[in-house]
């Protein structure tokens, strides 16, 4: 279960508006976090608490494939970006890295800035704590859960090879 405070963006945030260019060649997740979304918003970074949500619109994601824009996101502190949809390049970069992501079309329109939002990837819910309002999204399938909870694509490798050993 995932809870915390919304931070709305609208349609065809790029990747250049997640991370910019200038951030780039930063390594450790904690320092891209504090370059997250400032071409779009300067005190973005302040203002996210761990555990708070992302909240965008269509194509979110969109443009280059850099790896470093979900891990921006997850640096920050975001625990769960909620959009009517993405860019599939940057999904799999999000899921790669345990970053879970939820596709809901109602729930990213009806939410607004400051909104508490619970999130249950398992039964693809969420709900506006706020407006007291619930959504559908399609839950995660077991095999993506598990890749999450592993904390992304290279732990679940590793945890199957320690098994498998």
């Amino acid at each position: 279960m995932i809870r915390g405070r919304a931070h709305k963006f609208g349609d065809n945030i790029d990747t250049d508006g997640i991370i910019p260019v200038y951030a780039v060649n930063l390594s450790d997740p904690r320092q891209l976090g504090k370059h997250c979304m400032a071409n779009l918003d300067a005190e973005f970074a302040a203002r996210v608490r761990p555990g708070d949500i992302l909240v965008a619109g269509r194509n979110f994601g969109c443009g280059s494939s850099r790896e470093v824009a979900p891990w921006s996101i997850k640096g920050a502190g975001i625990a769960c970006v909620i959009a009517e949809s993405f860019a599939r390049i940057f999904f799999r970069n999000a899921i790669n890295i345990a970053l879970p992501l939820v596709v809901c079309p109602d729930a990213a329109r009806a939410t607004q800035d400051g909104d508490q939002l619970e999130v249950d990837l398992a039964r693809g819910e969420v709900r506006n704590l706020t407006r007291q309002e619930t959504f559908q999204a399609a839950p995660y399938p077991e095999f993506i859960r598990r890749l999450i909870e592993a904390g992304g694509l290279v732990e679940h490798v590793r945890e199957r090879l320690r098994t498998k050993t």
